[in-house]
């Protein structure tokens, strides 16, 4: 009668292995580190950095644990934070001025479970330490800069329409337009107009001229405001994987700012340093009539800057801007149909393939230059000469020195930059010794919490309750286990709910013991009464826990930050604590009673 098949138990046993497996790297804690990544997105990380990295750290007296190659970027770790902050600064004087040192955190669980994928928890900010900003985004420089593309598109309309107009300016978030004529001011408003339906149009009538004033309409202002937050903050967590953080938070804070933690990084000025990284592209004229040699010795002519080519070269480009990053939809790696050399795809917007091939068509013959601009440095990947008019929004850009490269450009231009520039206005750092404070007192209160409940439950039920208590415990586990897998990360709202877990899941012993009691007093034998309060409090147990997961997910779907991390470990708990209760405890009283056929009595 109560007895489980053979498969069961099994079952049952290698569930609780497995949990225990996945639940070990957790205690093991962490060490300090320190991360080399290429300070360029399309520079790797590989054997020969890392011996740039062994050699360095042994000249400067400091012996790394172990080192080796993650990802694209060197981990080093260290026995002590004193000699983590050694080997620092001796990696960012060899090899600081083309890549990027910060200082981190790594499991020192064994390699071993690393192999099997058991993996510690992420912790957040207020459990590992790290750092943690608020960021507020110029939403002025970013109506600015739509206003400078709305300058040269307005320019680039009244050309192709042939419009005369005697000059076009822009004074901070409106630009202007001066006119000989009426007649030229009413046609430029038509069409103006009809292809920028964002802008407001005033006209005004003077003396000698007629000005036409372009601003931007309300509902579009907060348009490029709500895109210019949400594309730093796509961009913010492309940039974060540099550090190697792991589960970084990057949240919209109000309508202007962002919350940027980084749980691990010790580094706060390198944090800083990353999160502030622009990288984007511009098209841009040679100027091919000027002496670039004369330029080179300093003399460079008014409208030029000077800038050296990926082989050493120095080449003049004109300061005006054709287009930018901006106009770039989508970029792909690939290669050179006629040579076969690495390259990368780029598609164009409507409006930036219209400018390209009206460029391309007037400047055959001519040069152009394609700048990448990364870490505030500009680089000249290739500079073509035009040899027909390009159409369609489809550019080639060769000049990749590698399949790889060729990969990392189109990945950091489909990145793209900010869209808006972004102050730090709040810095605060939490050290690794009050996370690990905070560990400390979670994890306490969850034990003695544990240890008063398995006090109560034996007390009350005797052998049932050393039943219950040991279910309890695999609930904790399959709990731990579960967020371990799953990668989730864990703050101390999680802590919480882990205790609120299992304070909830022993209500089901609860009620399984009780029921088994009240069968025992109606006169039922032992066994019969096992199988009867199992079966009976079945149906209270679901209906009990199924109300309480609904309210958690109700707080995932509505909440943010630290409520969704304490509801995910709530309804995950959930489940575990039905798993456990019912079946767990189930197995052990099986194991215990249910070979004996002519029991008499049970210690409940």
């Amino acid at each position: 009668m109560n007895r489980f098949p053979l498969w069961k138990n099994i079952l049952i046993g290698l569930v609780l292995v497995a949990s225990f497996l996945y639940t070990l790297p957790n205690f093991f804690g962490e060490v300090p580190a320190v991360q080399v990544s290429p300070l360029k997105s399309t520079a790797i990380a590989d054997q020969a950095l890392l011996k740039e990295a062994e050699t360095a750290v042994r000249a400067a007296g400091v012996q790394a644990e172990s080192a080796f190659l993650d990802d694209n970027s060197v981990k080093l770790r260290f026995a002590s934070t004193d000699e983590q902050i050694k080997a620092k600064d001796a990696l960012q004087a060899a090899l600081g001025d083309r890549n990027t040192v910060a200082l981190n955190l790594l499991s020192a669980s064994p390699h071993w479970l690393a192999s099997i994928r058991a993996l510690p928890m992420y912790l957040g900010l207020d459990l590992r330490g790290g750092v943690h900003f608020l960021l507020q985004v110029d939403m002025k420089a970013a109506l600015e800069r739509r206003m400078i593309g709305y300058q040269g598109d307005i320019r680039t309309e009244l050309r192709n329409e042939k419009i005369r107009y005697a000059r076009i300016a822009r004074a901070g978030g409106k630009v202007e337009v001066k006119f000989s004529t009426r007649d030229q001011r009413d046609a430029a408003q038509s069409r103006i107009a009809g292809a920028y339906p964002d802008l407001n149009l005033v006209s005004t009538d003077g003396a000698d001229e007629f000005s036409l004033v372009a601003t931007l309409k309300p509902e579009a202002e907060r348009s490029i405001q709500e895109f210019a937050v949400k594309q730093n903050i796509q961009t913010l967590r492309n940039r974060v994987n540099e550090l190697g953080v792991a589960e970084p938070v990057i949240q919209q804070q109000g309508l202007d700012r962002v919350v940027v933690q980084l749980p691990g990084v010790q580094d706060t000025a390198k944090a800083k340093d990353i999160l502030g990284r622009t990288a984007t592209l511009e098209i841009r004229l040679v100027d091919e009539e000027a002496d670039v040699n004369a330029a080179a010795a300093g003399q460079i002519p008014f409208g030029d800057e000077l800038y050296q080519s990926r082989d050493g070269y120095p080449v003049l480009v004109k300061k005006d801007v054709v287009l930018t990053g901006d106009s770039i939809t989508d970029a792909a790696p690939g290669f050179d149909s006629q040579t076969n050399r690495p390259a990368v795809h780029v598609s164009l917007d409507g409006k930036g393939a219209r400018i390209f091939k009206d460029v391309t068509r007037e400047n055959v013959g001519r040069r152009m230059a394609i700048l990448l601009i990364e870490h505030g440095q500009t680089e000249i990947i290739t500079a073509p000469t035009i040899q027909e008019e390009i159409g369609g929004g489809r550019v080639q850009i060769t000049g990749m020195e590698s399949p790889r490269e060729a990969s990392d450009v189109a990945l950091l231009l489909r990145a793209g930059a900010l869209a808006a520039p972004m102050t730090i206005v709040e810095e605060r750092t939490v050290g690794p010794s009050m996370g690990q404070e905070n560990i400390a007192k979670g994890f306490h209160s969850n034990l003695w919490g544990f240890i008063a409940v398995v006090a109560f439950m034996i007390f009350y039920y005797r052998v049932f309750g050393i039943f219950s208590s040991l279910a309890l415990a695999a609930n904790g586990l399959f709990l731990v286990a579960l967020l371990s897998l799953l990668q989730a990360t864990l703050t101390l709202p999680g802590l919480a709910g882990i205790a609120l877990t299992l304070g909830m899941a022993i209500d089901a012993n609860v009620l399984i013991n009780e029921r088994v009691r009240e069968e025992l007093r109606n006169g039922a034998t032992p066994q019969a009464a096992i199988h009867a309060g199992y079966d009976r409090a079945w149906s209270t147990i679901l209906d009990s826990n199924l109300t309480t997961l609904i309210a958690g997910i109700a707080l995932f779907w509505l909440g943010s930050g630290p409520v969704r991390g304490f509801a995910v470990v709530l309804c995950l708990g959930i489940l575990t604590s039905m798993f456990s209760a019912v079946t767990v405890s189930r197995a052990m009283v099986n194991l215990s009673y249910g070979r004996k056929p002519r029991l008499s009595k049970v210690s409940i």
